[in-house]
């Protein structure tokens, strides 16, 4: 596969940006990436969502108070504007001219689960959108402290419940356990005196704030240190023990390069993180060059998204239906905003499972038939667990080949695009798709190599990056 290419997959979700990478190098597409601006406008759609305690009140108290159709009017609305902020997402990240960032927020998003489900308001979950977005290529350290004192992060673990009267362990839990330091590096006191330290942290205007009458001020004692610690002083502690590095640099050479890391570059760049400070933006520097000049292709399954946007941008659709592409994701196993639990994710072999593979199939059918998801179907938004019916209308579909080229050069330039691999046995099924006589100038030439397009994007090599 054309190095540019493979990599375009991996920094971004196509290979839009291979152009860009060969012109500019990667070091200076790297810097493009990290200097990347952010909106940070609020979208339109959150106007008249609840966005303070007393806001969030009231509207409760209005949904208790109304009729029955009334509620229904204002539970659709929630779903509604839950929806318009998994297609205002889809937006930017297939508009941005240097993706990585985006890249980025999906990795953190699933580092840090917080699901719209369990938030129940969106205005938080943007929130917690933003903060990773904003801190998506800045210190590690940081980013943890700001996101343990979102609403939403207060919200889903359940430290709304915790207090010094009542201790829920569920936020320290995870602070250790998925967020840190990982499993096997800490001990059930940690654990206890964590909770203890983040008891009464609950929902504030901007974010998380301490009540004074829930907050626990006694003495912890958290990885053999002592003190009346709360929330940032427990990220402080964490960020001084020596596996800390490790769990986030096995999970980011994962997110982007290697399904199976090897301990190896698992420990060599996590060594050089603690030694950056934690900064991400050194790391994912050296990560991305060094992995860059070796030979790993197919390395790695491609996730739903790239999937999907890889097959958009290939087929040349250039007006996306985000309602479509956000129920593709949901029906992939990666539906944004609402992983399984908090642990996110899995990737891997878990984004080729049968069902899945037969799905990609049929989705890449679709689209080179010139066939696509009608809009139709989603002028209503569907209630959690309702059916949604699926018509079809056509899309202008167009694969790039070169006109004066033969079948054997053309075959050459699709497998060198879209390709780690090709034995001898797929060179043979191509030829025979793409016959030697075959004439790039005649009228059905379009349809033959959109044929030839569809077997590849069924072949086990074309799932890998």
């Amino acid at each position: 596969m054309n190095k540019s290419n493979l990599w375009s997959l991996r920094l971004g979700f196509s290979s839009k940006q291979a152009i860009e990478i060969d012109k500019l190098g990667l070091d200076n597409f790297l810097k493009k990436s990290f200097n990347s601006k952010v909106e940070t406008q609020l979208p339109s759609f959150l106007d008249d969502e609840p966005k303070t305690i007393a806001e969030l009140r009231e509207m409760r108290q209005s949904i208790k108070n109304a009729g029955v159709d009334e509620q229904k009017k204002v539970i659709k609305k929630q779903i509604k504007n839950a929806f318009e902020l998994k297609k205002w997402w889809l937006e930017k990240i297939q508009s941005e001219n240097f993706p990585l960032r985006e890249k980025m927020v999906c990795f953190w998003h699933n580092h840090f689960v917080a699901t719209s489900q369990k938030v129940k308001s969106t205005y938080w979950v943007y929130q917690h959108n933003m903060i990773l977005r904003e801190n998506a290529f800045g210190s590690f350290k940081e980013l943890t402290k700001k996101i343990i004192k979102s609403n939403a992060m207060v919200r889903y673990l359940d430290n709304v419940d915790n207090r010094k009267d009542k201790i829920n362990e569920n936020l320290s839990r995870e602070l250790l356990e998925l967020f840190t330091i990982g499993i096997g590096n800490y001990t059930e006191n940690d654990i206890k005196e964590g909770a203890k330290a983040l008891a009464g942290l609950n929902l504030g205007e901007e974010n998380a704030v301490y009540r004074r009458f829930l907050e626990d001020n006694s003495i912890k004692t958290y990885f053999g240190k002592q003190g009346n610690f709360k929330a940032d002083d427990l990220v402080d502690i964490l960020f001084e023990q020596k596996n800390t590095p490790y769990l986030i640099t096995r999970k980011i050479l994962k997110w982007f390069i290697y399904d199976t890391p090897s301990e190896e570059l698992v420990t060599y760049y996590g060594d050089f993180f603690r030694k950056q400070n934690f900064e991400i933006e050194p790391l994912l520097t050296k990560i991305f060059t060094e992995e860059f000049s070796k030979n790993n292709e197919g390395s790695k399954i491609k996730d739903p998204l790239v999937y999907l946007l890889q097959l958009l941008n290939e087929l040349n659709i250039e007006e996306t239906d985000n309602n479509l592409i956000a129920f593709y994701l949901k029906q992939q196993g990666m539906d944004l905003f609402n992983q399984p639990n908090v642990k996110g994710w899995d990737g891997g072999n878990s984004w080729l499972t049968s069902q899945i593979y037969l799905q990609r199939n049929n989705t890449s059918d679709l689209l080179c038939n010139g066939r696509n998801i009608s809009r139709k179907a989603f002028n209503k938004i569907p209630e959690e667990g309702e059916e949604v019916s699926i018509s079809l209308e056509k899309v202008k579909v167009k694969i790039n080949f070169d006109k004066n080229a033969n079948n054997k050069k053309i075959i050459a330039d699709l497998s060198n695009r879209l390709l780690f691999r090709v034995d001898e046995t797929m060179q043979k099924d191509m030829e025979n798709l793409l016959k030697y006589d075959f004439d790039a100038q005649d009228s059905n030439a379009d349809f033959a190599v959109l044929r030839l397009f569809n077997y590849i994007t069924k072949t086990p090599e074309y799932q890998l990056i």
